[in-house]
């Protein structure tokens, strides 16, 4: 049985990033002037902000804030390929995807950009609401990789505050084990692991046994058996 995350295992934000009320910011590069400034003309005209770059390594070059975006990009540019460089960020900007747009395209391009991730491949020209259904699609799906980032920082962070034994307590509880279970593997007393178990619970802020495999399967998954999953799913 696959596994799917359940509402019971989500994360609770404790409160909203500062991202989540900035102005989303729409990058566009284009080495054709004409084009970066209709975009950006159409763009701000949609009450976002553009910013426009004529190659890959002018954007490049431009430091990264944690707010929605996403990436207008032509495939065929001066230095890099529109191509070389979704692949140089693909890592890094999980949360930034990439609008393809191109004067001449063809299948095997295409198929190359959207096995990469490209959220969209337009044929220029293209209508002007067109390109922004697909600019406010790319945005959303920026907003959720940014939420799912915090949830994921949020959760290192709180187990970062574990100790050692606490860690051990929670790796072994949330494989289903009873505590006089855990405390034989551990050599300890059943007591003792309610306290650590206790103490694990407040620290991830987890309000059931449930949230706190939610938690480990997010962080390890591989040490999170399949039975244990279905049991809460």
């Amino acid at each position: 049985m696959e596994f799917e995350m359940t509402p019971a295992l989500a994360v609770t934000h404790e409160s909203q990033s500062s991202w989540a009320h900035a102005t989303p910011v729409v990058f566009v590069v284009d080495d054709d002037v004409s084009v970066r400034e209709s975009l950006e003309t159409v763009i701000d005209f949609a009450g976002l902000k553009a910013e426009t770059y004529a190659c890959a390594q002018d954007f490049l070059m431009r430091s990264r804030d944690r707010v929605p975006s996403c990436l207008v990009l032509d495939v065929m540019l001066p230095d890099l390929s529109g191509l070389d460089l979704q692949n140089l960020i693909a890592s890094e900007r999980t949360d930034t995807p990439v609008i393809f747009i191109t004067s001449h395209a063809d299948v095997a391009t295409t198929v190359r950009a959207m096995k990469a991730g490209a959220v969209e491949f337009l044929t220029k020209p293209f209508d002007d609401q067109v390109i922004l259904e697909a600019i406010r699609h790319a945005l959303e799906r920026s907003r959720v990789a940014l939420r799912e980032e915090a949830g994921m920082q949020s959760i290192r962070d709180r187990y970062a505050f574990l100790t050692c034994r606490e860690r051990e307590v929670m790796t072994l509880i949330v494989t289903g084990l009873l505590n006089k279970q855990v405390g034989g593997e551990l050599g300890i007393s059943e007591l003792t692991v309610k306290m650590h178990r206790r103490q694990v619970m407040r620290k991830m802020k987890a309000r059931s046994l449930a949230e706190l495999i939610g938690m480990a399967w997010r962080l390890h998954p591989d040490r999170v058996p399949g039975a244990a999953l279905q049991s809460v799913a």
